[in-house]
């Protein structure tokens, strides 16, 4: 019996050699660049299962899977994989292996699976078994082999076979093994966009090393957009690589990009069209759309294996009826998320969106209105309804005008030509909806405004002591009990105080600014409320930049640190995403980062010093104002204060629930699945309610649809179709309304809101993810989308910070009032017009940015 071919066996078909071995040999006899090797077929599977007399210990594993129910699927899964761990390669096979590995010269290779329910035309496969880098001689080969064939039986793939009514008896394993490639760089191309559906375009991502790093979105790859018709580049967008995959002595390693590499383009132009014409060559030669994994050694391409576009469409959902995902889809409301998308920024997992709906609720319970939600979901990013919430507050008396300038410091202005279109709401239904809410609201600030102290002073220690006690629970309807009695409950609480810190003082301090300006002008109010913060004690957002600083100075140690500080991330509402303190490179980082910039705490008593000069300069000029300004002022301050903390833990029980979701999914044996869920439905799960396999592949469709995407804009006047938006190559980042698509500012002045006063002129560093912090220099003006307290340790090497969604109380302006640097927040269209490297003069104060050079 023949146990192994040659890789460009012309005679290797599908049944022998799985999809993947049956494709790279057809690609090699077609003429195109594959690295060479061998093929263990799929006789050589039937053999290992049949001489250890397998198949009756697999199909009774299988007779025990429960459709619908994860855990049994997982528990015939480890018992499967655990009998072919359990045995040796059978003694014909591997002489065949060892030869064929001997005649290639015995290099380190690649070892990947070939089902021969892969890479069809009608169901990709991808992914579904394993595969295994540099592998060096003959046993651990043998042994890759072995974990391939067992990789056959994974609950995924196990999963996925029932899903697509593929008989689990008519699938066998082929491996593939081929000489593996020390690439100078890799990635993945489709000759179609996967995300839009444009036909016209070859999409091409690349980073530096072997390609694994790009597969599995461990780091940005560079993006290439490829005309098909004239063969141009129309999109070159090189990003800033942090990792790599590289080959070591005993396998593949994930290594940090060597500094002159990170920004440098992981392709010419040249070779990006050269890789498009050969996808181009692909498609036209396999009759379909290929997503196609290649790899460059110098000006070498070579492809690794390609298989059918099987997953294009411009919607992941039905063109017609509702997109839980999109409530804009057939609004025609206003939308913002200027406040709130800075806060929480990303697509939100359904168990990240239910426990964000039940923090709305206790925190703007006005929005969590059954019937009247002021608050959704587009593109899989929270956004408030602007639209509703007028509509609420006109059905009582309060008037366009004025709402626009009550949500204007907070969210930000609505230009005044953007309309903001009405909901029908009766004047005493309106009454009847808001009136119980207002009154709860008035006795729980009342009830928790005095308790904020204490609670700020003993919540760090309740979240430890719930994180060990979910640690601890091994029965599924105990950790639904602990939700339902406790977790919960508390949650509830965390909001709720966060409720009162900001509702406790009233209005008046948010209206001290304009006072203030009013009567020394925009400048030396600025210089008055910056570092008012710390008269009331350090805010909580500037918590990971002071620690950083203490520990930097031997004043904490890292245990300390990640007790006090690292709950907070620029990911911090997203459950799926692990905290810093989870992250054992996460500090490393930020100290090299904070290394060579300026000393934090010269900042912050910098910034007390000029607050405390103003201030004077005041009193002496107008005594009278300056008396009845100081109170508004300390209010303003342990306004300041007592948001911020509270916000923070709130944040410290999102870790709470984060470790309660993966306790979860440990427990039903669905590992990250647990983050697809909505937390009803996965309480219900704890409670012996079955899982839906199939939507939750459908929601991890979805979520990763919309992850693609670029952010949508922050104010948006539906309808709205985010894949429509993105397609367009001049798309407004900033607005979105009908007949406003290409209504752009223009000239060397770039508008937003006065965030932190102060004037500074410098070199412009453009970033988009503060995991590109290192870019940033010191003394350079950072330029960014949006931020929050994942963000602040970049602050003190900047001289200015320009961000394109913001408010005056937004994040940016908060801090960088607080350390003394100008800011202009929400401008909209930062990033689309200054480029790194540029010269710009920020000023704080007017709320400006010029283009210089």
């Amino acid at each position: 019996m023949i146990f192994v071919r040659e890789l460009a066996d012309p005679g290797a078909g599908l049944a022998d050699v799985g999809g993947k071995g049956a494709s790279l040999a057809a690609m090699i006899g077609a003429g195109f660049d594959v690295p060479d090797g061998f093929q263990v077929v799929t006789d050589a599977y039937r053999a290992f299962v049949d001489d250890h007399e397998l198949r009756g210990p697999i199909d009774a594993a299988l007779a025990r899977v429960e459709p619908g129910d994860p855990a049994s699927t997982a528990a015939a899964s480890a018992e499967i994989i655990g009998l072919f761990r359990s045995y040796p390669v059978p003694a014909a096979v591997a002489t065949s292996i060892e030869k064929a590995y001997a005649d290639l010269g015995a290099p380190p290779v690649a070892v990947r699976s070939s089902a021969t329910a892969e890479d069809l035309e009608s169901a990709s496969f991808a992914g579904q078994q394993d595969s295994f880098l540099n592998i060096r001689g003959p046993e651990p080969l043998l042994a890759a082999v072995r974990d391939c064939w067992a990789s056959l039986w994974t609950d995924r793939a196990i999963a996925y076979r029932v899903r697509q009514g593929i008989d689990h008896d008519q699938v066998a394993l082929a491996v593939v093994v081929q000489r593996l490639v020390e690439a100078d760089a890799s990635g993945v191309l489709f000759t179609v966009d996967p995300v839009t559906g444009a036909a016209d375009q070859i999409v091409i991502n690349a980073a530096w090393g072997l390609g694994e790093a790009v597969v599995s979105g461990a780091v940005t790859p560079d993006v290439y957009r490829v005309r098909r018709g004239d063969r141009t580049v129309i999109e070159a967008t090189v990003a800033y690589k942090t990792i790599m995959t590289v080959l070591t002595e005993g396998g593949t390693e994930e290594r940090p990009v060597p500094a002159d590499l990170r920004t440098a383009p992981a392709l010419t132009t040249e070779q990006a069209v050269s890789l498009a014409e050969l996808g181009i060559r692909l498609a036209d030669w396999s009759g379909s759309e290929r997503d196609v994994e290649w790899c460059r050694t110098g000006d070498r391409l070579q492809i690794l294996q390609s298989r059918p576009v099987t997953a294009v469409a411009a919607e992941p959902v039905p063109a017609s009826g509702p997109d839980p995902w999109n409530d804009a889809r057939f609004s025609d409301h206003l939308w913002a998320n200027t406040n709130v998308g800075e806060a929480i920024p990303d697509v939100l997992t359904p168990a990240s969106w239910s426990a964000v709906q039940l923090f709305m609720a206790g925190t703007m319970p006005t929005a969590s209105i059954p019937g009247y939600l002021g608050y959704g979901r587009i593109a899989g990013r929270i956004y408030l309804d602007l639209s509703m919430q007028a509509s609420l507050l006109g059905a009582v008396g309060v008037g366009e005008a004025r709402f626009r300038s009550m949500i204007g410091t907070v969210f930000g202005r609505i230009p005044e030509d953007l309309p903001i279109p009405k909901a029908a709401i009766g004047r005493w239904r309106a009454i009847r909806s808001l009136l119980p809410i207002v009154i709860w609201m008035r006795i729980l600030v009342r009830r928790n405004a005095p308790k904020i102290d204490q609670y700020v002073a003993e919540h760090p220690a309740l979240c430890e002591r719930r994180r060990a006690e979910i640690a601890g629970i091994e029965d599924p309807s105990m950790l639904a009990a602990l939700w339902t009695d406790t977790l919960r409950p508390e949650l509830d609480r965390a909001s709720e105080m966060l409720t009162a810190a900001t509702r406790s003082t009233g209005m008046g301090p948010i209206t001290t600014p304009e006072k203030l300006a009013a009567l020394v002008g925009e400048a030396e109010a600025a210089k008055i409320t910056s570092g008012l913060g710390a008269s009331a004690g350090q805010l909580a957002s500037l918590g990971l930049v002071a620690g950083l600083d203490q520990l930097a100075r031997g004043e904490l140690d890292v245990e300390t640190f990640n007790r006090r500080y690292a709950h907070r991330g620029p990911h911090e509402f997203e459950l799926s995403s692990p905290r810093p303190a989870e992250d054992p490179h996460w500090i490393e980082q930020r100290l090299a980062e904070q290394g060579d910039g300026p000393d934090f705490a010269t900042m912050i008593t910098r910034q007390q010093e000029q607050q405390r000069e103003a201030w004077d300069r005041l009193a002496a000029a107008h005594p009278k104002q300056a008396t009845r300004l100081r109170p508004l002022l300390a209010r303003w301050a342990k306004m300041s204060r007592d948001r911020e903390q509270t916000r923070s833990e709130v944040v410290r029980y999102f870790w709470v629930i984060r470790d309660f979701v993966r306790r979860a999914g440990e427990l039903l044996g669905i590992g990250d699945d647990a983050y697809f869920l909505d937390l009803d439905e996965l309480i219900a799960a704890l409670r012996c309610a079955p899982v839906d396999a199939t939507l939750i592949m459908e929601r991890r469709d979805a979520y990763e649809h919309y992850r693609a995407l670029p952010a949508p804009p922050s104010l948006i006047l539906g309808p709205f179709d985010p894949y429509r938006w993105a397609a367009q190559p001049n798309r407004r980042t900033d607005l979105w309304a009908p007949g406003r698509a290409d209504d752009h500012e223009t000239g060397a002045k770039i508008t937003g809101f006065a965030g932190a006063g102060g004037s500074v002129e410098g070199v412009a560093r453009v970033i988009i993810d503060p995991a590109e912090g290192d870019r940033l220099q010191p003394g350079e003006i950072l330029v960014t989308s949006i931020t929050n307290v994942g963000w602040t340790p970049l602050f003190p090497r900047a001289s200015a910070v320009v961000t394109d969604i913001g408010a005056p109380l937004s994040h940016a302006a908060i801090v960088a009032r607080e350390l003394g640097i100008p800011a202009v927040v929400g401008t909209g269209t930062a990033t689309m017009r200054i480029s790194s490297g540029d010269r710009i003069r920020v000023d704080g104060s007017a709320g400006t940015v010029e283009l210089l050079t």
